[in-house]
């Protein structure tokens, strides 16, 4: 009688089967594009300090708008003129008159509390950029899904229009506009008609740049295999450009559009800077900055409304470069 084979390996080797039975109740799950990006996302630490800035920011702004303008508790435009020398009109006390009553000092000459503008500046900065990148966007999209996907005249219809609205003076327009506007307009005054008329400037002739971006990357996604297989089941032109390219084109818009939201708060900030923004004593950064450079011995006056519009910008931009390297399938 001959003696059975000698087998080598472990018995999970032997008997395979016994793994494939033992892992059936916890199978393998794919992850979508979504949380790929969400994973990416979060081993960038600095993307996420940006993010959680941004998110601050917000929610300071949403409860300076209510405690503002909804309930009236904040009073941005009382002086303390018992804190001020009457002879310098600098605040009294060390560091621009700093104390726990005024944590950031006070404004020269009329008193007001710096903290308390610093906070109702932010709504007003914040919807301003928020409401013209919201604008752009929506422009940009549509006429760059419009000129990638049908090409032809309406491509170059679009492409100098595009070309006609970057070179555009948009300083120079918003000093016109600002001159000749009314004062009630649309059924607004005063302060929400400013505010309307900055977001529609600055996004309506800001769109050009993303809708570059758009018409970019629809001419590419519209040679894609999945566009003629939509088109082979009798899909309308309507159908492929909200249901197919659309969701494909949502990285890149959400990338630029958090990119171009600090732009949008300097240019507000700028616009503010130099008169033809909010109108006075309506607090804004750029405003309380074009405030101070008259008291430009007073350095503290000029650094915490140029510390708040630095420390914004910079947490969208680091928020926006992490967000496109992660959602970048070829970045590292």
């Amino acid at each position: 009688m001959t003696a059975p084979p000698q087998t080598t390996g472990s018995a999970a080797e032997a008997h395979p089967e016994a793994i494939v039975e033992g892992v059936g109740a916890k199978a393998i799950q794919g992850r979508s594009l979504g949380q790929i990006a969400w994973m990416r996302l979060k081993r960038d630490k600095v993307a996420l300090a940006g993010g959680v800035i941004i998110v601050v920011f917000i929610l300071l702004a949403i409860v300076a708008l209510l405690l503002d303008r909804v309930f009236g508790v904040l009073q941005p435009n009382v002086g303390h003129q018992e804190l001020i020398d009457k002879s310098t009109l600098a605040p009294l006390g060390p560091f621009g008159g700093m104390s726990a009553a005024h944590p950031l000092g006070v404004e020269p000459q009329n008193g007001r509390d710096i903290l308390t503008r610093i906070f109702v500046g932010s709504w007003i900065s914040l919807l301003i950029a928020i409401g013209a990148t919201l604008l752009s966007v929506a422009i940009g999209t549509a006429m760059g899904l419009l000129a990638g996907f049908f090409g032809g005249w309406v491509d170059a219809v679009i492409a100098r229009i595009m070309d006609g609205f970057l070179a555009f003076p948009l300083l120079v327009f918003a000093f016109a506009m600002a001159g000749v506007i009314p004062d009630a307009a649309f059924g607004l005054t005063g302060d929400q008609l400013r505010i309307l008329l900055l977001i529609f400037i600055i996004g309506f002739f800001n769109w050009p740049y993303i809708g570059r971006i758009v018409r970019g990357q629809t001419l590419s996604l519209r040679e894609r295999e999945f566009v003629d297989a939509a088109r082979s089941l009798g899909a309308k032109n309507r159908w492929i450009l909200v249901k197919e390219l659309l969701p494909n084109l949502v990285a890149p818009i959400l990338v630029y559009a958090t990119l171009l939201m600090p732009t949008n708060i300097l240019f507000e900030a700028a616009l503010s800077f130099l008169g033809v923004g909010v109108k006075p004593p309506t607090a804004t950064w750029g405003g309380m900055l074009s405030d101070a450079v008259r008291y430009y011995t007073l350095p503290y006056f000029m650094l915490w409304p140029g510390l708040a519009i630095f420390v914004t910008v910079l947490a969208f931009n680091l928020f926006g470069d992490g967000l496109r390297d992660a959602l970048d399938p070829r970045s590292r």
